[in-house]
């Protein structure tokens, strides 16, 4: 259904944009239909810039993004209006999607207006209260509301059936969750999984270890742009490989020993990256003398769909 094909995003900063900050680097992974792949990193890897490159919110600097054979980048116009009937986001704080001075099913209204302006008004309804019943919601309950009047679920909820309104095909969900309480968590969650048995393909950016092995049957781990670990999530979560995987497995949280007696293996610090392994500078395998310093290590295929970016391994 997705395929992103060796896609990078660079940025020119500093003083008359001499420098460039890589966002994201050769990244390359597909989504097939009906799947759920989480795409897992800290703050600033490049995740959510991955998600507005497939939501066509910012271009892309190299490399190719296709939706069922379509290079995404050539769209314009009706064609790109006919790619958002199929792919849509949603993301991390629902309430910076509403406008609050108007009532929040107005992005209803806006899906009418744009993409089904010959359906009659009352059928229109119909097909929104049903959405808000898909997603949990009571139609009495939360139109003609205003967005402070509704909880972050909520809002979020109306996000997705929004999406649903569309028929969509892919969904990107970056952070869907991150701003809302442990129930509503797992509501929205279990509504994603509801949504995928159903046929609906999931792009799920978290950096929630947990949340990722919960909802995915594949996982990327992302680390300064760069795909270091990919895989079916059950492979890389029981067995991880790459020294970043294994430094976030250890930091989660265990109920069977103390915070202080868990050892994580870590040097330096997140450094930008000017050649070899984006890792290089905070991993405890590498050396200077070794060519991890020289050498960007290629994505190989370690165990059946177990890729890991090192080479050390």
């Amino acid at each position: 259904m997705l395929t992103l094909d060796n896609v990078s995003k660079t940025y020119k900063v500093g003083t008359f944009g001499g420098k460039e900050l890589h966002a994201v680097r050769d990244v390359s992974f597909e989504i097939e239909d009906g799947e759920v792949v989480s795409l897992i990193g800290e703050s600033g890897s490049g995740k959510s810039t991955i998600g507005k490159m497939i939501l066509r919110l910012i271009s892309t600097s190299s490399g190719s993004i296709v939706f069922n054979g379509v290079d995404v980048s050539t769209l314009k116009r009706g064609a790109l209006k006919e790619y958002y009937r199929s792919v849509q986001g949603v993301f991390q704080d629902p309430f910076s999607s509403y406008n609050p001075i108007f009532k929040a099913d107005r992005v209803f209204r806006t899906v009418k207006e744009e993409f089904f302006p010959q359906v009659a008004g009352a059928e229109w309804n119909d097909r929104v209260e049903e959405a808000l019943r898909d997603v949990g919601l009571n139609p009495e309950h939360v139109l003609g509301k205003f967005p402070h009047q509704l909880s972050g679920g909520q809002l979020q909820r109306f996000l997705i059936a929004r999406a649903l309104l569309l028929d969509i095909q892919f969904l990107v969900a970056d952070e869907i969750i991150s701003m809302l309480d442990a129930s509503t968590r797992i509501d929205v969650l279990n509504l994603l999984a509801d949504l995928k048995s159903r046929g609906l393909s999931v792009l799920f950016i978290t950096h929630d270890l947990s949340l990722g092995y919960y909802i995915s049957e594949r996982a990327a781990i992302l680390y300064q742009g760069s795909v270091v670990e990919m895989g079916a999530t059950e492979g890389i979560y029981t067995d991880p490989l790459h020294p970043y995987t294994k430094m976030l497995m250890a930091s989660v949280p265990r109920l069977d020993k103390k915070w202080e007696e868990v050892e994580i293996e870590l040097k330096g610090k997140q450094a930008e990256v000017t050649g070899g392994c984006v890792y290089y500078e905070r991993c405890p395998l590498a050396s200077k003398d070794e060519a991890c310093l020289r050498d960007v290590p290629a994505l190989v295929e370690v165990a059946p769909d177990h890729f890991v970016a090192c080479s050390k391994l």
